[in-house]
């Protein structure tokens, strides 16, 4: 005999195996090295006048690619996808991410956060510290939230355990 499904079987919507957030922070970065760039030719006010500063941005930006790079190299050694609308089939624990749950988001902070030191950019101070507020807000913490339900008791330990940023 049939049976006949019923008005909820047939009406319910799966949930994505994915975190909600508002876009990948690839969508956010991209935009925002153009930004800062672009930022400091029609405004070019600096942040102090020193000749050390674009030093100390270098000294920031090239740690920050490596650290990014080495969580790119880390999650696919775990063979794990890097793409948030992927869903992540473990939770990384080794390399770059003893050190912080989110070392991908921190390196490239920190390329950023050296490229506005060495144009030396008041305006790029802005966009970085606007670009901090959305990736928290809207990338970082929902990522949280949905790898809390999807690994339960290994993601909350890995919480307490590892800081989220450094």
């Amino acid at each position: 005999m049939r049976r006949r499904s019923s008005l909820l079987e047939r009406t319910a919507v799966t949930e994505p195996d994915r975190p909600r957030i508002i876009a990948p922070a690839p969508l956010f970065y991209l935009p925002a090295f153009v930004l800062v760039t672009g930022m400091h030719w029609f405004w070019p006010l600096p942040i102090v006048d020193h000749p050390a500063t674009p030093w100390v941005g270098r000294a920031i930006l090239f740690p920050g690619l490596a650290l990014h790079l080495w969580g790119v190299w880390s999650m696919k050694r775990h063979r794990t996808p890097i793409n948030p609308w992927h869903p992540p089939k473990t939770v990384v624990s080794s390399g770059p991410f003893r050190i912080s749950r989110n070392p991908l988001y921190v390196g490239l902070d920190l390329v950023l956060l050296g490229l506005v030191l060495i144009l030396n950019s008041i305006a790029g101070l802005v966009v970085i510290l606007t670009l901090f507020a959305i990736v928290h807000f809207g990338v970082i913490l929902p990522e949280e939230r949905y790898l809390e339900r999807k690994f339960g008791d290994t993601y909350s330990r890995y919480q307490r355990m590892v800081r989220r940023y450094l």
